[in-house]
C-alpha cells in the first residue's frame, strides 16, 4: 500500500516537463482569451476556469495518483511560477506583453464601446460591476478601467453632488463668519 502512495507511475523529470508545459500553455492561452477570463465576470467564465483545471490535471499527472507525483506536480508549478513572476518583475518591458495593459471601458464619464467590446463586456456587466464597488449607476463613473488581473476598478466623477453640496455650504458657511466679524469690528468701533 505504501508503494502505491509514495512511488511516482512515472519519473520525475516527466513530470516536471508536463507541469512546465502545461504552465506555459496556460500561460499564452489566458493571455489570448483576455482579462475577462480571469476576472470571472459571469457563471460561464467561472466554468471555463475550472473545466480548464480538471482537463488539464491529467495532462500534469498523467494515470499517476501517488502522493508523491502530486506532490511533485504541485512542488514545479510553485516553483516555476516564483521564477517566472520574479523574472517579469526585473523586466518590466516583457512583463506588459506577457500581462498586456489595463484596458480604459469608461473615460471622462462616457462608455468606450469598441473597448467593451474588444473584451466582450457588456454594459449590463459593467453597471453590475460598479454597483458592486457601491456606485448607483455609471452615471456616477468617471473612468472604469478593465485591469491586467481582469479586476474592473472604478473612479467617481469629482465632485460628486454631495461633495459639491458639502462645498457650497462651507462656502456660505464662510460667507456667514466673514459678515459676523464684519458686524462685530463695526459694533466695538461704534463703542
Amino acid at each position: 500500500m505504501e508503494h502505491l502512495l509514495l512511488l511516482p507511475a512515472m519519473s520525475i523529470p516527466e513530470k516536471v516537463l508536463r507541469t512546465l508545459v502545461v504552465y506555459f500553455f496556460l500561460l499564452v492561452g489566458l493571455r489570448l482569451a483576455g482579462k475577462r477570463e480571469l476576472g470571472q465576470l459571469n457563471a460561464f467564465d467561472l466554468v471555463v476556469l475550472l473545466l480548464l483545471s480538471n482537463t488539464v490535471q491529467n495532462a500534469i499527472i498523467g494515470d499517476d495518483n501517488t502522493l508523491t507525483g502530486g506532490l511533485i506536480g504541485a512542488t514545479t508549478l510553485i516553483i516555476i511560477n516564483w521564477v517566472v513572476v520574479r523574472f517579469l518583475y526585473s523586466h518590466p518591458d516583457l512583463d506588459k506583453i506577457v500581462e498586456g495593459e489595463a484596458d480604459c471601458l469608461v473615460r471622462d464619464g462616457k462608455i468606450i464601446y469598441e473597448n467593451l467590446k474588444k473584451e466582450t463586456i457588456t454594459v449590463p456587466e459593467l453597471e453590475l460591476a460598479a454597483r458592486k464597488q457601491g456606485f448607483a449607476s455609471l452615471d456616477d463613473v468617471d473612468k472604469a478601467m478593465l485591469e491586467v488581473g481582469g479586476a474592473l476598478t472604478f473612479v467617481a466623477k469629482h465632485p460628486t453632488e454631495e461633495e459639491a453640496r458639502h462645498r457650497e455650504l462651507l462656502s456660505r458657511l464662510d460667507t456667514l463668519a466673514a459678515a459676523q466679524t464684519e458686524l462685530f469690528t463695526r459694533v466695538s468701533a461704534m463703542k
